[in-house]
C-alpha cells in the first residue's frame, strides 16, 4: 500500500508540509506500518503545465491517457499512477492553491480524463483522496470571501477521476514565524500566537485522523 502527499507550498517545513507529514503519520499508525508514505514537496520540481500537445488524446496505445511531456515531473506522476492514496496540501495564494500545484494538476489529471460523453475517468484504481488548505485568513473571513466556492472546481475534478476528497481547512496560520522582521500591520501577532497555539496542535490532530483513515 503506497499512500502520497503532495506538498503544494514552496516551504518544506510550515503550515501545510506540517500538516500533511502528520497525516502521513497517521496512514502509517492506522496500517500498522504496512504502508509507504512519501511526501513529496512540488517546488523541487521544475515543469510546465499542459502544453495541450493532445497526445493524451491520441487513440495509440502508448500514448493515450499519459501525459507525453517529459520533464522532472514526469516520474512523480509515474509514481502516483501506484499511489493507493493521496492527499494534496497547498497554502491559499489570492483566493486559490498556488501556482506551481495548480500546473502539476494540469498535468496529473487531464490525462486521466475521457472525452466521452460522461469525461469518464482513466485513473488506474479509485483511491481515497484528501486536500488540505492553510490560509492566513480566519474561518468567517473565509466564508466572507466565498472561498470554498473557488477551491471546489478542482476538488470536482479530483473527485471525478479519483475519489471525493476529505476536506479540511487550517485557518490563522503563521505567515512567518517572527513576525518582528517584517511590517505586517493587518492583524496582531499576539492574537495570531495565542489562537496557534491552541489550534494547530488541533489541527495535526486532524490531519493525522485523514491520513489513518487512508491507512485503514
Amino acid at each position: 500500500m503506497k499512500v502520497y502527499a503532495i506538498n503544494g507550498s514552496p516551504r518544506k517545513n510550515m503550515n501545510t508540509a506540517t500538516l500533511l507529514e502528520s497525516a502521513l503519520a497517521g496512514a502509517r499508525a492506522a496500517a500498522n506500518g504496512q504502508v509507504e508514505t512519501e511526501l513529496i514537496h512540488i517546488y523541487d520540481y521544475d515543469h510546465k503545465g499542459c502544453i495541450s500537445c493532445m497526445q493524451c488524446k491520441r487513440n495509440l496505445q502508448d500514448s493515450y491517457a499519459k501525459c507525453a511531456l517529459k520533464d522532472t515531473l514526469s516520474p512523480v506522476l509515474e509514481k502516483l499512477s501506484q499511489a493507493d492514496g493521496i492527499i494534496f496540501g497547498s497554502p491559499i495564494y489570492f483566493h486559490g492553491i498556488t501556482g506551481k500545484l495548480y500546473s502539476f494538476f494540469e498535468r496529473l489529471l487531464f490525462p486521466n480524463i475521457a472525452y466521452d460523453a460522461n469525461y469518464s475517468s482513466l485513473a488506474p484504481k479509485k483511491m481515497p483522496t484528501a486536500f488540505i488548505y492553510t490560509m492566513n485568513v480566519t474561518e468567517q473571513q473565509m466564508i466572507d470571501m466565498n472561498l470554498q466556492s473557488s477551491l471546489g472546481p478542482m476538488q470536482s475534478f479530483i473527485e471525478r477521476i479519483f475519489t471525493k476528497p476529505q476536506i479540511m481547512y487550517a485557518f490563522n496560520t503563521y505567515q512567518v514565524k517572527d513576525y518582528s522582521k517584517y511590517k505586517i500591520e493587518s492583524f496582531s501577532e499576539e492574537e495570531k500566537a495565542a489562537y496557534r497555539a491552541t489550534q494547530f496542535p488541533l489541527d495535526c490532530e486532524n490531519a493525522f485522523s485523514i491520513g489513518a483513515s487512508m491507512g485503514k
